[in-house]
């Protein structure tokens, strides 16, 4: 799907993020509330729990082949760790499996337990944009461009438009999708995509 390598390096940069400074963020976000003995029970119980589940997820993601066994292992992780931002990466795992085996309705299930999830760091974001994407290749492209309306982050307006452009493209809206690849032009949209400016020229040439 187009512009997936973009979304796919967001991803392992704050999945890089989340593994390098997860536990510190936590440490400086509980300790910075008292010392008083509770919270520093409280904290370490905290940073306990965070290293635990940094841990379980790094064996997650680069120890099991068996895709049966890695979605297995999702499910056991929401179970036994509260970490938003961890389950959201897994969730977008499980999402990227679904879509290569064609089982659309389960992507969609995980990539809407990630945005409603809100763990931050933009990972709703783009589970949004991927769940357009779903939707069209369903063939929903009303819905899917009713989903690209919930992208308001700046950050992503070039991708939003670009795939706006995609959608309306396939329903012959040629002027709509000219307008919306001249938006992801104007906000730097070729920079991550090159094949921007080829959409954008091919429809002016037609």
């Amino acid at each position: 799907m187009e512009i997936y390598s973009t979304e796919e390096q967001q991803v392992d940069a704050i999945k890089q993020f989340w593994k390098d400074y997860g536990s510190s963020i936590l440490i400086g976000a509980v300790v910075g509330l008292g010392g008083l003995y509770a919270w520093n029970y409280y904290s370490d119980a905290k940073v306990a729990q965070a290293e635990e589940a940094s841990k379980a997820f790094h064996e997650l993601t680069t120890k099991s082949a068996d895709e049966a066994a890695m979605l297995a292992g999702v499910a056991e992780f929401s179970k036994s760790h509260d970490q938003k931002g961890y389950q959201a990466l897994l969730e977008l795992i499980v999402a990227k499996t679904a879509v290569e085996a064609k089982d659309y309705p389960k992507a969609i299930d995980a990539l809407n337990k990630v945005i409603a999830a809100k763990p931050g760091a933009s990972l709703d974001v783009i589970a949004t944009l991927r769940l357009a994407r779903v939707q069209a290749e369903q063939g929903q492209i009303d819905a899917a461009l009713a989903t690209l309306e919930q992208v308001t982050d700046k950050a992503f307006i070039a991708q939003r438009e670009e795939l706006k452009g995609d959608f309306l493209v396939r329903q012959g809206e040629v002027e709509k999708a000219k307008t919306a690849y001249q938006a992801a032009m104007d906000n730097g949209g070729v920079v991550t995509s090159p094949a921007l400016k080829i959409k954008l020229d091919s429809l002016n040439q037609a």
